[in-house]
């Protein structure tokens, strides 16, 4: 089946076992409480899924298999004389649960190299969009113009035995990740380079190849792929992309349909559009102070001005993280490292200073800190990047290594289709007055 095929079925086997004798011995213990809150307001805090991959902790961030985000800049395998990690790396990791070796992440980005082909219908679907279109839709409709080559669809038609049903989805997630990064290219260059294309180059790996075909051969920007693919992977499964693509796999809808579903979740404003919305008000915050480098008392201004005007300041704050984001924190260290005198970058770390406290100070926010969003932008600005409604789509690719491992894990694992239970406010009411018992109890 392939080394890191092999390797998959047989943790999953082990972890399903597992499962099986947890769920015989506990399967009945409460393991929370939902509050009324909880069920209005998005259902924060409610525990009901379980992501193998990562795990986010509201004081540490996010963990990819217990490893921490500096832990993984210096553990996984990097190309030659390169000092971030490859992300062939962490898909590996979040799939297998181990730290892989070299020769295991060479084998993945080979795999990935011989996948990548996208068929010629994939590009004229995309084709057929205005030349207008959001860069996101135009992804998701090249992903579903892709379904075609579902090994998933196929199979389970012809009648497939739900124990294989893992086997199809892990090839399909090879499959389409080895070819997003071709289908993203293709539209930035489609869009924004007057669909001047570049062909891939089979010799680079996964993220170098994608810098390359989207015209960029600095080899620091291929770094910044690097760690940006890594650090946008994954965020647990309870986020919109995440908990979307594993809905809609639940139906055992095939790897193509549920990921796609999930992009769209995550061209969201309040998601992945979000470090579109970061850098475009960092852009007008420059032009109203007629500045490219505003000093801290004119950005708590400004900051000020946004507030009172009912908005927000974009890539502050989380619904869990309560400190500072470590991929955050990581893309500040790349950018003092690479671009420390850039006008841009250090508005980036002058805002930073300046907005926690004067969030703090308004006593309602629980997080004034900065989020993923509220440094990645800057950093693509400075190489040339300016396109700002294509970040999403660089975060799209990326998110696909983290929802895509996990769904391999939910059919490894023979998760069910998810279905909650909800009830309407008529109802609430009548269990408030103690007329019924909406929870079951």
């Amino acid at each position: 089946m392939g080394i890191v095929k092999d390797r998959f079925k047989a943790k999953a086997d082990l972890m399903a076992a597992e499962i099986k004798e947890l769920l015989k011995e506990h399967g009945n213990k409460v393991i929370g409480e939902v509050q009324l809150s909880q069920v209005y307001q998005g259902m924060r805090g409610i525990t009901g899924l379980v992501t193998e991959t990562s795990l986010l902790d509201a004081q540490e961030g996010i963990r990819f298999r217990g490893y921490s985000i500096p832990e993984l800049r210096e553990k996984l395998p990097k190309v030659p004389g390169g000092s971030e990690p490859l992300p062939e790396g962490l898909f590996y990791l979040m799939l297998v649960g181990e730290l892989p070796s070299e020769d295991d992440v060479q084998h993945v980005t080979s795999v990935w190299q011989r996948r990548s082909h996208v068929p010629t219908h994939v590009f004229h679907t995309i084709e057929a969009l205005p030349i207008n279109s959001h860069p996101m839709t135009q992804f998701v409709v090249g992903v579903m113009a892709l379904q075609t080559e579902s090994q998933f669809a196929k199979n389970y038609a012809a009648g497939m035995n739900k124990k294989d049903y893992w086997d199809a989805v892990f090839d399909d997630s090879m499959d389409l990740i080895a070819r997003l990064p071709r289908i993203a290219a293709y539209i930035y260059r489609r869009k924004y380079r007057f669909g001047d294309h570049i062909q891939p180059n089979g010799l680079l790996d996964w993220s170098g190849n994608f810098a390359h075909m989207m015209g960029y051969n600095d080899e620091s920007f291929k770094e910044l792929m690097r760690l940006y693919m890594t650090i946008h992977a994954d965020h647990e499964g309870g986020n919109v992309s995440a908990h979307t693509t594993h809905l809609v796999g639940s139906a055992l809808s095939d790897p193509y349909l549920s990921y796609a579903s999930g992009m769209n979740g995550l061209a969201g404003p309040l998601h992945g559009l979000a470090n579109q919305e970061v850098i475009k008000w960092i852009f007008d915050l420059r032009e109203e102070l007629k500045t490219d480098l505003p000093s801290k008392e004119q950005i708590a201004e400004y900051v000020k001005k946004t507030l009172s005007e009912g908005k927000v300041v974009p890539g502050y704050g989380h619904a869990v993280l309560r400190k500072t984001d470590p991929r955050f924190t990581a893309q500040m260290e790349f950018g003092k490292k690479h671009m420390p005198d850039d006008p841009l970058v250090q508005t980036i770390w002058n805002v930073y200073e300046t907005v926690p406290p004067i969030l703090q100070s308004l006593g309602k926010i629980k997080n004034p800190w900065p989020n993923v969003d509220a440094h990645s932008g800057a950093l693509l600005v400075h190489y040339g990047m300016k396109e700002y409604e294509f970040y999403t789509v660089l975060f799209a690719v990326s998110r696909a290594l983290g929802v895509l491992a996990s769904l391999c894990w939910d059919r490894a694992l023979g998760f069910p289709l998810e279905r909650p239970k909800s009830v309407t406010t008529g109802l609430v009411k009548q269990w408030l007055e103690g007329k019924d018992n909406i929870w079951g109890e």
